[in-house]
């Protein structure tokens, strides 16, 4: 939805690889790095790659449309001569794939790449809104609406920053168990309560929390997460992708009362420069992967995988080549 259908072109944007081998000109990488290829690049050259405020590369931001190669315009795959065209720079669903130097982050070679692969995209958006966005001061409380992993990654987050409670809003009640693990405190289903969820909050917590990191893209829970936290210090972090025809509506008394709203791409974190810092993070045992992964399938079997996500049934599932 909102995309340009190219086909036919290989997905896939969440992975861990080897370099195989580099093109000329590329000085960043050699053959046999760990890497993590990432949708979303840093060129290191742009206005934005040289703020400290901004993830949001000029050159290699994530671009859903383009399925060629900067350089020359042409795809690296094909079929008997024809074309196969790339994904968001990364076409993961692949034993081979060609990315730009700036679209992969060279890691950790120690690290298991069957486990760090999910810091790419889902995991690392979720933790870096709460860790770098929404920065709960210790003893605070946050809200997160949505605990698929994204929203759990979060928790983590808020749990890793020290936060007194963290309450999960969610409407599937079988997550509530297992979001334990990841530092939710309290748990809010809202088809369970007559009124709006975001009263229901403010009324837990004695006029609302000190931070909320919505991970759904539903607008009336972005509504809900900015409407449920406190005045004057509350931080609502809006981290899901809406629908293109969606609007975001609240009373403007709602800002006046010094309530900050913000947004964030992929937990604003740039690429090449902190994601190995976050792949450190696990390998000193700060931050635990293995409970986002729940399934491992053979390639030949990705849409079991898909499967498993659409029923909700899996966080992350490992698909090995």
């Amino acid at each position: 939805k909102g995309q340009n259908p190219v086909f036919p072109r290989i997905l896939g944007h969440e992975a861990a690889g080897i370099v195989e081998s580099v093109g000329e000109g590329v000085t960043d990488l050699k053959a046999g790095d760990h890497v993590l290829p990432v949708f979303t690049g840093e060129c290191k050259e742009c206005r934005h790659c040289k703020s400290e405020e901004s993830n949001m590369c000029d050159l290699l931001r994530i671009n859903t449309d383009r399925g060629v190669m900067l350089e020359d315009q042409k795809s690296r795959f094909s079929i008997n001569g024809k074309p196969i065209y790339h994904f968001v720079g990364t076409s993961t669903f692949s034993e081979y794939t060609v990315c730009h130097v700036g679209s992969v982050a060279k890691i950790n070679p120690l690290a298991p790449l069957d486990k760090v692969c999910i810091l790419s995209c889902g995991i690392s958006t979720g933790l870096g809104a709460t860790l770098n966005v929404a920065k709960p001061p210790k003893g605070s409380t946050v809200a997160v609406f949505g605990l698929g992993a994204v929203g759990l990654a979060a928790a983590e987050g808020a749990r890793m920053a020290g936060a007194s409670r963290i309450i999960g809003v969610d409407l599937v009640p079988s997550r509530f168990e297992l979001a334990k693990k990841f530092g939710v405190t309290d748990f809010v289903n809202p088809k369970e309560h007559s009124k709006p969820v975001q009263e229901v909050i403010v009324e837990m917590t004695d006029g609302g929390v000190d931070r909320s990191v919505e991970c759904t893209g539903n607008v009336n829970a972005m509504i809900s997460a900015f409407e449920c936290v406190h005045d004057v210090w509350g931080v609502a972090v809006l981290v899901g992708v809406p629908h293109k025809d969606a609007e975001f509506k609240t009373h403007p008394m709602n800002l006046l009362n010094e309530r900050t709203l913000k947004g964030t791409f992929f937990g604003n974190y740039k690429p090449r420069s902190d994601l190995p810092y976050v792949v450190e993070k696990y390998m000193n045992k700060e931050l635990e992967l293995e409970k986002f992964i729940t399934h491992e399938v053979p390639f030949a079997e990705i849409n079991k995988a898909f499967d498993l996500m659409l029923k909700g049934e899996g966080l992350r599932c490992i698909i090995t080549m």
